[in-house]
């Protein structure tokens, strides 16, 4: 009935046509801020109820794992429906009923048990919101980075407006914040124009997604994006609980959020214009990404002060901006065409679920017990590992090439 309903919407839905697809950048802005202010004020509200380090890294962990169930299954349902646009609906609005619910629990136990339900709803979001991206310029001459960056500049802008407001009226104030950037976000996601569908593009099996999932490369690639993503995974669960460590207050975080964030729009249009779209360059590129991510870890190791972990943000947009870029592009290439949706989940669930889950464990373990130089330390050895990893695919294809699934070579026998 819910499906039915949201379907009749998205026949009715105006926009239909708009070259320009200015509610699609609009929406990328809002829900991208809305999930800055989630993801770094959080943490603060938690110590504030009384959470200890390992209990908000292990409560945080839970994000992740749930990701692993469920971008696989938002992703399969969003090829099945061939409906992108009304997935996010019904994902934007569990996230935003129980996004409400974590924050006015009366206990430890429902915290717990509403986190689970929200992050089945929302961690999928930013997966999804790539292939609808992906579905929307395909056949046209519009770049991806000029979507994605307005998801930057809304995570970059809304993190540092939200913090002097956060640190004025308290970090319950977090909650109407964030619900409001959804409400905004799902307002543009209603006037997003159809997407065509091809009418001989493959219906969508699990026996078809299992084939096409599980092939050497890319389980190569997102094995070693899991050990690169770690480090990545620990200093966004950690990093406002160790500027505040510093004496930083959360207008410090909101700065270095916004640091984080604000340089990848120039990263997104210089890599739309100058990176090749070929395999072996971009897995080269990954090499690059991986070892200036060793350095941005060693740098935070030996911070000292809350404005040196601000400036180190800047680099974020360079490693984790690139390697996100360059990770989404990879993932089409080695995906065919009807399974994207699948395969950018399963690419997401790397770097948003497995990562996750261990720099929430293994991370607040670290953090509690021997401190944040010693956890930084082994991040830079992580993303050494991955760094040779992707040297190594890179070795390969340069020798042997890539040939992708073809889709009719694949029988349901």
């Amino acid at each position: 009935m819910l499906l039915k309903g949201m379907a009749l919407l998205d026949k009715y839905a105006p926009g239909r046509g708009d070259p320009s697809l200015v509610s699609l950048k609009l929406y990328n802005f809002f829900i991208y801020g809305a999930i800055s202010v989630f993801a770094g004020f959080l943490q603060l509200y938690l110590q504030e109820i009384g959470m200890t380090k390992l209990e908000i890294g292990s409560l945080m962990a839970i994000g992740p794992f749930v990701s692993l169930f469920a971008n696989p299954f938002w992703g399969f349902w969003s090829d099945k429906s061939r409906n992108i646009r009304i997935i996010l609906m019904i994902m934007m609005g569990g996230t935003f009923v129980f996004s409400q619910a974590v924050f006015h629990a009366p206990t430890y136990a429902w915290i717990y048990t509403a986190m689970i339900v929200f992050y089945f709803f929302q961690s999928p979001l930013f997966a999804q919101t790539n292939s609808l991206i992906l579905g929307y310029i395909d056949g046209t001459s519009q770049k991806f980075g000029s979507f994605r960056l307005w998801g930057s500049l809304g995570w970059a802008l809304t993190a540092v407006a939200a913090g002097p407001l956060i640190d004025r009226l308290g970090v319950g104030s977090v909650s109407i914040v964030f619900a409001c950037m959804i409400i905004v976000a799902f307002a543009f996601s209603v006037f997003l124009p159809r997407q065509p569908i091809a009418s001989d593009t493959p219906v969508v099996t699990f026996r078809r997604f299992g084939k096409v999932m599980f092939n050497p490369y890319f389980m190569a690639f997102i094995g070693l994006g899991v050990l690169v993503s770690v480090p990545n995974a620990m200093n966004s669960t950690f990093m406002s609980l160790y500027i505040t460590e510093m004496g930083g207050n959360k207008q410090m975080v909101g700065w270095a959020i916004f640091t984080s964030s604000i340089l990848e729009v120039g990263v997104f249009l210089l890599l739309d214009r100058y990176l090749k779209r070929k395999m072996s360059f971009l897995l080269a590129s990954l090499v690059l990404v991986s070892l200036l991510f060793a350095i941005r870890w060693q740098l935070m190791a030996e911070s000292t002060l809350p404005i040196e972990v601000v400036l180190i943000q800047l680099m974020h947009s360079i490693t984790f901006g690139g390697y996100f870029y360059v990770g989404t592009q990879l993932t089409m290439l080695f995906i065919p065409r009807p399974y994207r949706s699948s395969g950018q989940a399963v690419y997401t669930m790397a770097w948003g679920g497995l990562s996750g889950v261990i720099a929430g464990l293994f991370g607040g373990w670290l953090f509690q017990s021997f401190g944040a130089e010693l956890m930084y330390n082994i991040g830079v050895f992580f993303s050494l590992i991955g760094a040779t990893g992707f040297a190594i695919m890179w070795l390969i294809n340069r020798r042997n090439g890539y040939q992708p699934v073809v889709l009719t070579e694949m029988g349901d026998g």
